[in-house]
């Protein structure tokens, strides 16, 4: 061995695979750290040359002209020809809400934040609905993974802000609307500014949780009406698609979060939200390629962003949106519409026509006895399309219960009232008539939905 290794010519090659392997080694640490130096280069170099308040250069367009600043006393001008042309284009929704439920509509000032897959059908159809001021804000560009859910992404404005993007469809459609385009990160910092100018509502369509919470927070200390997008991402059912009060969700990860974390802060509700009930885990968050996980931060264009890709369906962020959107201009119009909250219904419906039942079977012959006329379907159309899942009485929306309205007529859909169970025991065993144990606020308003219930049921 010692003859071996005392060979020149093995030491030569000995000392020419140490210094191979020294070599590859260096090399290969080179690359790694130009790799990483490319990145965060890239990523400063990306943030320094965002002008948030319009640079023309990142929005790839020349000679750009400055943004025009809207707010809620934002003039719209318009020559009778051009009322005239608009009264046309909107013929369906006048006739729809109203003359007055469009002048409302058509008074107001909106603000979308998140201009991506869901802000963007947001935006675009409160503008073909009628809204004439809207501001839109987003830091983010049109890509080529933009093409299937952005509504106004075409390969023409790939690497145009999507800001911008939707600013040129939007005066395609209703060249008299005045867009504000923000090219803008929001952040608790900038959240008076973005969202000043009285605002009539506020739509977060942001992926990001921390901002999402600063939004909606901000929000509600200024009594701004807002509603919030949860997770589109990863969702593939369109008839799960709910809105509903944070404080009402369930099954959506992210609304659970957004919920947690906003009950830190003081708020256990007073925030809609349109989420889905979907269950998640049919699919999951795209890896990262093996030489970005150990500083996955450096290959994130903004900080606490997120790097991973999370697989969409177009159609589902485009739901998202037209739900939001949808919403929004009904409470603009003033046209009533109450979202209910939904929690396994079709086990809800049988429970609540059995304790129904055993309801009825206590009544005595002075009332008619035991009348139960009511089917499962019957017991779901009550809860969910008369009394919108809600107590008559308190609103809750947890324990439900029908009973008789009056005792001393039969138990029908026209005399069916809900209530929370605690309520319906002592409803009950009142003795007079509801006029004698309720408010007259209480008495009209069920009143009122007995008598819708009376009109719906002949088409039934």
């Amino acid at each position: 061995l010692l003859r071996v290794f005392a060979d020149t010519r093995v030491q030569l090659a000995t000392t020419a695979l140490a210094a191979s392997a020294i070599t590859a080694g260096v090399m290969w640490g080179t690359r790694r750290t130009r790799r990483t130096k490319r990145a965060r280069d890239l990523k400063r170099s990306t943030l320094e040359s965002i002008d948030f308040e319009g640079d023309s250069a990142f929005l790839g367009i020349d000679n750009e002209p400055q943004n025009t600043i809207v707010t809620k006393h934002t003039q719209v001008e318009l020559t009778p020809n051009e009322e005239s042309l608009i009264r046309e284009q909107l013929a369906r929704h006048y006739a729809f809400l109203g003359a007055d439920g469009m002048a409302k509509l058509r008074d107001s000032f909106v603000v979308v934040v998140g201009a991506g897959g869901v802000g963007s059908w947001a935006a675009m159809m409160l503008l073909r609905s009628g809204v004439q001021r809207i501001r839109i804000i987003d830091f983010d560009q049109v890509t080529l993974s933009s093409l299937n859910r952005h509504v106004a992404a075409t390969r023409a404005t790939v690497g145009i802000s999507k800001v911008e993007a939707l600013k040129m469809s939007f005066l395609d459609i209703a060249p008299h609307a005045q867009i504000d385009a923000r090219v803008a990160l929001f952040s608790a910092d900038t959240a008076s500014d973005l969202l000043s100018g009285s605002p009539d509502y506020v739509l977060d369509c942001i992926d990001n949780m921390d901002t999402k919470v600063d939004l909606l927070t901000f929000c509600h200390k200024n009594n701004i009406r807002v509603i919030s997008a949860m997770g589109a991402g990863m969702k593939s059912d369109p008839s799960r698609v709910q809105i509903a009060d944070i404080s009402d969700t369930f099954e959506d990860p992210m609304s659970r979060v957004v919920r947690r974390r906003l009950k830190m802060l003081g708020i256990l509700s007073g925030v809609e939200v349109v989420y889905s009930t979907e269950k998640p885990g049919k699919v999951q968050l795209v890896s990262l390629a093996e030489s970005q996980t150990e500083e996955p931060g450096d290959f994130s264009v903004l900080p606490d962003f997120r790097v991973r890709i999370v697989p969409v369906l177009g159609t589902m962020p485009a739901m998202f949106g037209i739900a939001m959107g949808t919403r929004v201009l009904t409470e603009l119009a003033g046209f009533p519409t109450e979202p209910m909250a939904i929690k396994s219904r079709h086990a809800l419906y049988a429970r609540v026509q059995r304790e129904l039942g055993n309801r009825e079977k206590d009544r005595t012959a002075e009332f008619g006895g035991p009348q139960l006329r009511m089917s499962t379907d019957d017991t779901g159309y009550m809860l969910d399309e008369i009394w919108r899942g809600k107590s008559a009485v308190s609103g809750v929306t947890d324990k439900l219960a029908l009973t008789r309205w009056r005792r001393d007529l039969p138990m029908t859909t026209s005399n069916c009232v809900c209530m929370t169970k605690s309520e319906a025991d002592k409803h009950d065993k009142i003795s007079g008539s509801p006029e004698d144990y309720y408010s007259p606020d209480i008495v009209e308003f069920v009143e009122q939905r007995l008598n819708e219930e009376k009109h719906i049921s002949k088409m039934r």
